[in-house]
């Protein structure tokens, strides 16, 4: 039976950067990946589907120096987002927060950019098992050591494990329920409840339409707590067109459904991704455009003739149960949101502490130490999505009516203009937000803290 130090499970962006810190501080480590086919990489490797933006301050939270990213990787550099709801919109050209990258963000292939994170992990000698489906886990407290189960029929043996395996848990739920006495992580974090679906599309834009530097998100025009449809600029004039919904949603529980842009009033239930694109796109630009055959699929891309469905975690983040020799890190752990799509910045920084910690000994410091390096992040994430948790179509152009109104002039290199009297709209934003910030301080924001393991 094969003997290692450090099992991790999931070769995405938390697993391959829990191998490479791993294997940097000494560690045997192997990061097992079940492989998912892509028609834009060679051969299968992790679910690489993410609409794929990173803005400015997420560079230093994911702790790499931004120059070292390959050309290859970087698609756009980005100087703006807009979020527009049914009537009101606001433009960002600045983050707010002190970051080393020098412009707003950029888009990224994410395929490519899993790849040389794979690359830099196997140079600094972890290895990388693409095919390597873990099975199940036995773990003996004894050690602790973790006996892992391959679908070939071979065992592993492990002496720290990094469950690394997205938003859906499908390793992780089974290793935790373990550590659970009274409950299961069924009970605790429900699939549907767990979960948004996300679904893209990579189209081609009319070049004179195509926006190259812009983020685009549409809010209040599909039905649920933070579903939101969005442009992404590729390369060339090629986008990814895309939303996030929650899972399981009914028509029947919208309660003014003719509020909604992207709803009919003949809808039976809740559209599916590629019908609520295709609105997005008629209300958009169909007045000029013939939408299939001006906005055409490229279907040399995404994980099936150009189109792409996966998940993303709607929870908040869970601890680790670090008395096992545990770590959960990246979508497994909740880090990705719902809110904002995207969660590559934390996946990778989380696989980069429980990397380092599992190869030295120290998993014991692994839930203090991450919510020191991304506490902050986290914290704005789950006070935003509770704000907006209840938010209408009327509500969204309320907010960014009073916001647009707050945003310094666009050659200014402040976030806010100098005096930032909002009105009393202004001040109740900046009131909620402070009170939903205080409400998750010092950690609260933790879903299952470690005190419930069983360990």
């Amino acid at each position: 039976m094969e003997r290692i130090d450090v099992a991790v499970v999931g070769g995405g962006p938390a697993g391959t950067a829990a191998a490479l810190e791993a294997a940097r501080h000494g560690a045997d480590a192997v990061a097992f990946e079940k492989g998912v086919p892509r028609e834009d990489r060679d051969g299968p490797g992790p679910d690489s589907t993410d609409a794929a933006g990173m803005l400015d301050y997420w560079v230093d939270i994911m702790d790499v120096d931004y120059e070292a990213i390959p050309d290859e990787v970087v698609l756009q550099e980005l100087e703006d987002v807009e979020f527009l709801g049914p009537s009101e919109s606001c433009t960002l050209r600045h983050t707010g927060i002190d970051s080393s990258y020098p412009n707003f963000g950029f888009t990224f292939q994410r395929a490519r950019m899993d790849d040389w994170w794979r690359g830099r992990a196997e140079e600094a000698g972890a290895e990388y098992r693409v095919g390597a489906s873990v099975q199940g886990v036995e773990t003996d407290l004894d050690g602790p050591t973790h006996r892992l189960s391959l679908a070939d029929g071979e065992d592993v043996v492990a002496d720290a494990l990094v469950l690394a395996d997205g938003p859906q848990r499908t390793v992780t739920n089974h290793v935790l329920d373990g550590f659970l006495p009274d409950r299961s992580m069924a009970e605790v974090l429900p699939s549907v409840e767990a979960n948004h679906i996300a679904y893209q599309e990579h189209r081609r834009v009319p070049e004179e339409v195509f926006d190259d530097d812009t983020l685009k998100f549409w809010w209040g025009v599909m039905p649920g707590e933070t579903a939101y449809p969005w442009v992404f600029p590729n390369d060339g004039n090629v986008a990814r067109i895309g939303l996030t919904m929650p899972i399981g949603m009914d028509i029947d529980d919208v309660e003014n459904p003719e509020a909604y842009a992207l709803l009919r009033e003949d809808d039976e239930e809740i559209p599916r991704g590629g019908e609520y694109i295709r609105r997005l796109l008629e209300r958009e630009y169909g007045d000029e455009y013939d939408i299939e055959s001006d906005f055409p699929l490229v279907e040399d891309r995404g994980k099936s003739g150009g189109t792409e469905t996966y998940p993303i975690s709607s929870t908040r983040p869970i601890d680790s149960p670090t008395g096992a020799n545990v770590a959960i890190a990246g979508g497994a752990m909740g880090t990705t949101s719902a809110f904002h799509e995207g969660g590559y910045h934390v996946a990778i920084r989380s696989g980069k502490i429980a990397g380092e910690l599992a190869a030295t000994d120290s998993l014991d410091r692994y839930n203090d130490a991450w919510k020191d390096a991304i506490g902050d992040e986290i914290l704005r994430n789950v006070a935003f999505a509770d704000i907006v948790a209840d938010y209408g179509p009327a509500d969204w152009d309320d907010a960014f009516g009073t916001v647009d109104g707050l945003l310094a002039d666009p050659d200014s290199d402040r976030l806010v203009k100098p005096s930032i009297r909002g009105g009393i709209s202004g001040a109740k934003i900046y009131a909620t937000y402070k009170r939903a910030k205080r409400k998750y301080r010092n950690g609260k924001y933790v879903q299952l803290p470690e005190s419930a393991y069983s360990v």
